[in-house]
């Protein structure tokens, strides 16, 4: 039984940004317009129900305040993923196709956005981490930029109360209504420039926060999917966008939802971390090695969630196989692996001292 506390963290776990990645933050940035919305007034308390809740909601969350620009595409791609039900749209290529992309896209999720660029846990070429970017926009999943200082600040105050999606608040809330409640703390570039300023270095990503590029990104790769089927046939077209881009999209997104709800309520522990976060076998399997998510709050830099040989990580096997044919290299292993070849190198030191 998961017990939790609005106690914050005490010292010897609370989480620095340099305990996440040690990229660099100091050269400053340019400012980027913000996006103007229209105000929409909800009632949180009904909206987002959470019996029991452990914390409140977020101080810096305007309430009832829609975030039209995350709720609208999540709203629709929903209600078109209710499409698949009808038997017109269904093939066998475009299932095949949405389950294929369920891993590609969802790597370029878990793979870059999460352990390449989020916690620097590896190093690949610019052009294929762009490459990874750019399918990782197909994702619908945000910005690199907004992506990464978003899962920075989640670490920085994991379960605590400024958490942008703390399941102790409720599940709905941190499974994806905190993404379409408008945050200030998390929806504006200074905020980005605090916690992703290493990303925002490269101009193409600073591009990608002061434009509509990575939404059209998006859609262009839905139509290619359209256009690719209509080769074949009409039914093949709607086939390959409704499976193979709308229910591959949708899906992606709850798995990663997932590991910011489920794995924080659900699983084991090998750790102590100051915060809830949970070992969740299932999650484990969808997300490729996310759902080992104690082992990553201990370790955040860490390249592998694996820290027990029968916790499988897909995810840090695709690293290490990058690894073995050049596109990836500075690869950081478990801590308990880095201290055991230090300890290592020490008493080879003292052995040589000795002789």
């Amino acid at each position: 039984m998961m017990r939790c506390s609005n106690r914050a963290r005490s010292a010897a776990h609370r989480v620095t940004l340099s305990a996440i990645t040690t990229a660099p933050t100091t050269t400053p940035l340019l400012d980027a317009p913000s996006i103007s919305l229209p105000d929409f007034t909800i009632d949180l308390t009904t909206a987002l129900p959470g019996d029991g809740a452990r914390l409140p909601l977020p101080d810096s969350i305007v309430r009832g305040k829609i975030y039209w620009l995350y709720a609208v595409p999540i709203a629709l791609l929903h209600a078109a993923a209710l499409l698949a039900c009808f038997p017109y749209f269904f093939t066998w290529t475009g299932l095949i196709v949405m389950v294929l992309g369920v891993f590609v896209f969802g790597q370029s999720i878990t793979l870059c956005y999460h352990r390449l660029l989020t916690h620097k846990s590896a190093k690949v070429p610019k052009w294929l981490e762009r490459t990874m970017v750019v399918l990782a926009l197909c994702s619908m999943e945000d910005t690199p930029g907004r992506w990464v200082a978003t899962h920075r600040y989640h670490h920085v105050h994991s379960d605590e109360q400024p958490d942008p999606h703390s399941p102790l608040v409720a599940f709905l809330w941190a499974h994806m209504g905190w993404l379409m409640v408008h945050n200030p703390s998390t929806h504006n570039l200074a905020a980005y420039q605090k916690y992703a300023r290493d990303i925002l270095e490269d101009p193409f990503y600073m591009r990608l926060e002061k434009s509509p590029l990575w939404i059209l990104i998006y859609i262009t790769h839905a139509a290619l999917y359209f256009a690719i089927g209509a080769l074949f046939s009409w039914e093949m077209a709607w086939s390959l966008l409704i499976w193979g881009v709308v229910v591959r999209t949708v899906i992606v997104w709850h798995i990663t939802w997932s590991v910011n709800s489920l794995t924080h309520m659900f699983g084991y522990t090998n750790y102590g971390t100051g915060d809830h976060s949970r070992n969740n076998w299932l999650v484990a399997l969808l997300a490729s090695g996310e759902g080992w998510h104690n082992n990553h709050h201990h370790d955040p830099a860490s390249a592998s969630n694996q820290h027990k040989w029968w916790e499988i990580d897909v995810t840090y096997y695709l690293i290490c196989a990058m690894g073995m044919i050049g596109l990836a290299k500075d690869i950081t292993p478990p801590r308990h692996k880095r201290l055991a070849r230090i300890a290592a190198a020490q008493s080879a030191k003292s052995a040589t001292n000795a002789g």
